[in-house]
């Protein structure tokens, strides 16, 4: 089914992230820290390693004993918008001797995001760094759309708390919700979760079938598939010398993949941008910390 392009408009904030920092509380066996993350956390970061910051704008809900991580970000330029909540998303991550073992807690939530509470923004692409299945509502999907590219990263919808503990779920109202999305990222598991089908491209065009006009389909070592107009993209991965940190690197593809689209590049080269930023940001812990031209030198 042939879809429009995506109009992908000239405003004061091209891209505009909205998510909750997180806080991190990770235990390994050899020690216990405590870190901000979440979606947000890491897009901005890797914006301001891009082109500092310029025209992005991260809206994000805290509770107030942690606007460190805020007070951080904006020391270092970026635009800030605060969303005050009773809470901020607080994330236990246990591991055992095997890092592939890990048990997750969360701790503390933080007040979803409201149509209400985002009636002002305006942007060219508004990123929803969902990170639980509550934090964005239908009502907040449908507000935005029709003001911009509505971007998501399915990640969150298909993490639901009970208690203080994440299970997995399917997105029950998803089929309303893609509808109105332009810009899908999921993995290889959320791609399953969400269609039932094994193969990427398969799933891909089922999303799209249900109204998704860019689907980024990120499958670790095997790279990535886009697919934009019936059209489909097939992005080979960039080995990295050590694998150091994966923690983030799903959000530094939908990173990489907006700046390069909100400057007009084709969804393939887009995609290849942002497969070769996740590799550089595995190389190295933390978030995303190379540069724009370090990208462009690892692809060539």
């Amino acid at each position: 089914m042939l879809k429009a392009n995506l109009s992908f408009m000239q405003l004061s904030d091209k891209i505009c992230c909205i998510g909750h920092i997180t806080h991190d509380k990770i235990i390994t066996p050899q020690s216990e820290r405590h870190m901000p993350g979440g979606t947000s956390y890491y897009f901005a970061h890797a914006m301001y390693h891009l082109n500092g910051a310029k025209g992005f704008r991260l809206v994000t809900s805290i509770g107030p004993d942690d606007m460190a991580s805020v007070n951080e970000l904006r020391q270092m330029g970026v635009a800030v918008d605060v969303i005050p909540s009773r809470h901020t998303v607080y994330f236990e991550n246990k591991y055992g001797a095997n890092q592939n073992n890990r048990t997750q807690r969360v701790l503390a939530k933080a007040d979803p995001f409201t149509a209400e509470s985002l009636r002002n923004l305006k942007a060219s692409i508004y990123h929803l760094g969902s990170l639980l299945a509550d934090d964005f509502s239908l009502d907040v999907i449908r507000s935005l759309d029709g003001r911009g590219v509505v971007s998501v990263d399915a990640q969150g919808y298909l993490r639901e708390v009970r208690g203080n503990q994440v299970f997995a779920v399917d997105w029950p109202w998803k089929r309303e919700a893609l509808r109105h999305i332009d810009v899908l990222k999921v993995n290889e598991y959320e791609m399953y979760v969400l269609t039932g089908q094994n193969e990427a491209h398969d799933a891909a065009l089922q999303l799209a079938e249900w109204g998704v006009k860019e689907v980024c389909v990120t499958l670790g070592d095997f790279g990535s598939v886009v697919l934009e107009n019936d059209h489909f993209y097939d992005i080979p991965a960039y080995p990295p010398k050590a694998v150091v940190d994966a923690t983030g690197c799903g959000d530094t593809y939908s990173t990489g993949y907006l700046y390069m689209r909100s400057r007009g590049a084709a969804p393939g080269e887009a995609g290849q941008f942002a497969a070769a930023m996740s590799t550089l940001k595995l190389e190295t812990p933390g978030p995303f910390s190379a540069t724009e031209d370090d990208v462009w030198r690892l692809i060539k």
